[in-house]
């Protein structure tokens, strides 16, 4: 008897968790809201079957529908299925059960209140389609495309309607078109006037030109005395006949007339209004742009994963550079790169973090700024660093004020540093004394549950990455908006469905237009940072025509099949862009820019680092690009700094130029 309880001490004393710690969070398996009502979460933890005064942290897993607020508050602002997610405070090990739990959070679609149909025309040309323009509200006022709409005419023999909102006009006459959804309708009168229009006339800037070049087609209609009919509804559309016979031939047209060809081939352009139509031919040709990248030169790191980088020249006319490291000790490393087939590591710094995310140097070479994750002491700020010699790197302040959350990323601009704070702001913070920074003042959202990634600047202009909030264009010195780094403000911005902008760079092109090219992060598997962990990212780089401020435009995309996009590089019309498991892209972005620049052949080059001795072996996931001095650097998680060369480009003699 006195072994088997001498054994069931030793048991005891050995168990990972002790019967004097056991605690359990407390929390309710699932809640049930309405769009707009808040509700204070009874969540705890016990200890032994008692509650305790402990921290437990709660968090929504979708910010912007339902979001949670420090005193534990939720507030829904959008319908539909959501996680929250609640974490104990202390040792993990003192919990038996875990220590975190998730709250399943119901929120209920409110009632239709309205169909709102817009831009009816006072008449419409009998044999002319005519989509409607409506949208359905709910009583919450939010938009809703989960409901379906119907759509009935009360005269089909002057007016049928598809399950889509697409009017098709049979002949002169007036006709009622009936919108329901739920129990809510909406009646729109339609004036069908006779068809005047007999003849289309359809011009274009050229007829040949390469895959990815844009083509601008103009069209009149006339009627039978040759007068233009201005109000003609014209629609555009394409066929096309590829030159490989395994491809379709594929491109884009918007109804404005712009078009572009994904594959080399024949393509016929119509423009039509009702029976009368006009059509133009068009050669397209392959756009052979591309060119061989030859690997040159490997900083390695294998020992921790390596995060962002940048390169420059120093004031003694040599090159260098700057890594930072994520999960790990805190460290920057510092590089000789003048030869940059011989990568040569010069120096350090360590400071009190774990992630070193973010990295940047001054314009005139003589500033560092760091970033910091993981603090111990949760101050989680930057850190100055003199680079007037990189080889004695020299740590000269540290800016900690409002930045307990961490600082995800940096950015120097005209003594002055962007830091990220809390993944929620950036303050903006002045150097012009760097043993001395001070803020100055800072940008914020203030949309549900916002978030904030990156902030880069260029032109007075500073352009950060809001994820679901999108791009946000904020005037800190350019004097489009009257801004200035003491008081930033706010003059356009853009977001695209997926909610996951995460980078941003500004792109004026020599023929005038004027894009930010604007890149996911996804991680649809989860992100293994552990050594011996394989990823796989997803996301795409939108880009967005900012060439009017007030109606910005997403023309086009650059997708990596089975890889995401990560940091990356635009000069002299070419795109140096990271994607993770995919390496590094270089993508042609001359000309005018519309649709699938990949499919389109503007994918220059491309070069995937693998490093059997990496921390992971053989597992790029390459962070960033930049082009300098004519090779691209690149750093990568698993393996460190690269560089690469990329071969001379083609005579243009050789190249098929559109008009």
């Amino acid at each position: 008897m006195k072994q088997l309880i001498r054994l069931t001490l030793i048991a005891f004393l050995l168990s990972p968790v002790s019967l004097l710690a056991q605690k359990k969070i407390v929390a309710p398996e699932k809640i049930t809201l309405d769009v707009g009502q808040k509700m204070k979460l009874d969540v705890y933890i016990t200890e032994n079957g008692k509650k305790i005064d402990e921290d437990v942290r709660a968090f929504s897993r979708a910010r912007r529908s339902v979001y949670v607020d420090s005193t534990q508050t939720i507030e829904a602002f959008q319908p539909g299925e959501f996680e929250v997610l609640v974490i104990g405070g202390g040792e993990v090990d003192d919990y038996p059960d875990g220590n975190r739990l998730s709250i399943k959070v119901m929120v209920n679609y409110p009632a239709i209140s309205e169909i709102k149909i817009e831009g009816i025309p006072n008449k419409i040309y009998a044999g002319t389609p005519v989509a409607l323009n409506y949208t359905v509200l709910d009583k919450a006022g939010l938009t809703r495309t989960d409901v379906p709409v119907t759509f009935t005419s009360k005269n089909e023999s002057i007016a049928t309607v598809s399950s889509f909102g697409v009017i098709n006009t049979l002949k002169d006459g007036k006709v009622a078109i009936i919108a329901k959804a739920d129990n809510i309708e909406n009646t729109i009168n339609l004036n069908v006037v006779k068809n005047p229009i007999v003849k289309i006339e359809l011009t274009a800037d050229g007829d040949q030109a390469r895959t990815g070049d844009v083509f601008h087609f103009t069209a009149k209609a006339l009627d039978a005395k040759g007068n233009v009919v201005e109000d003609a509804p014209i629609t555009y559309s394409f066929y096309g006949v590829s030159d490989d016979v395994s491809q379709s031939a594929s491109g884009l047209i918007k109804q404005d007339g712009r078009f572009v060809a994904d594959e080399a081939g024949t393509y016929t352009v119509t423009a039509s209004a009702g029976v009368a139509a006009s059509s133009k031919t068009l050669s397209i040709a392959p756009r052979a742009v591309t060119r061989k990248i030859e690997q040159v030169g490997q900083g390695s790191v294998t020992d921790k994963h390596t995060s962002d980088f940048w390169v420059w020249e120093g004031i003694d006319g040599r090159d260098y550079a700057v890594t930072g490291t994520w999960g790990a000790d805190g460290t920057a490393y510092f590089w000789d790169v003048t030869d940059p087939a011989n990568i040569q590591k010069i120096d350090s710094v360590q400071v009190d973090a774990r992630t070193v995310n973010d990295v940047k140097i001054s314009e005139d070479g003589t500033i560092c700024v760091i970033s910091r994750e993981g603090a111990s002491n949760r101050k989680n700020g930057l850190v100055i660093i003199d680079v007037k010699n990189p080889r004695d790197a020299k740590i000269i302040s540290r800016f900690d004020e409002n930045m307990t959350g961490g600082v995800h990323n940096v950015f120097i601009y005209q003594d002055h540093i962007y830091a990220l704070s809390g993944g929620q702001k950036y303050y903006i913070i002045n150097i012009e004394d760097p043993t001395k920074p001070y803020a100055v003042s800072k940008f914020e959202l203030d949309t549900p549950g916002h978030s904030i990634h990156d902030v880069w600047v260029e032109d007075g202009i500073a352009y950060s990455s809001n994820w679901a909030d999108g791009l946000q264009l904020v005037d800190v010195g350019n004097g489009i908006a009257g801004g200035s780094p003491a008081n930033p403000k706010k003059f356009a911005s853009y977001a695209y469905p997926s909610g996951a902008n995460h980078a941003a760079f500004p792109y004026k092109t020599k023929s005038g237009k004027f894009y930010v090219i604007a890149g996911d992060e996804i991680f649809p598997y989860g992100l293994n940072t552990q050594k011996g962990g394989v990823n796989r990212a997803a996301g795409f780089l939108h880009v967005i025509d900012f060439t009017d401020f007030e109606n910005p435009e997403e023309i086009a995309r650059f997708e990596v099949p089975y890889g995401g996009s990560h940091n990356y590089w635009i000069e002299d019309d070419i795109l140096y862009a990271a994607f993770y498991n995919e390496g590094v892209r270089v993508v042609d972005l001359s000309g005018e820019l519309m649709g699938d620049l990949r499919k389109q052949g503007r994918e220059i080059a491309w070069i995937v680092p693998f490093d059997s001795n990496g921390f992971t072996p053989n597992a790029p996931f390459t962070w960033g690009a930049q082009l300098y001095k004519g090779h691209i650097f690149y750093s990568d998680f698993n393996s460190g700094l690269w560089s690469a060369k990329l071969e001379p480009e083609k005579p243009k003699e050789t190249q098929i130029q559109s008009k």
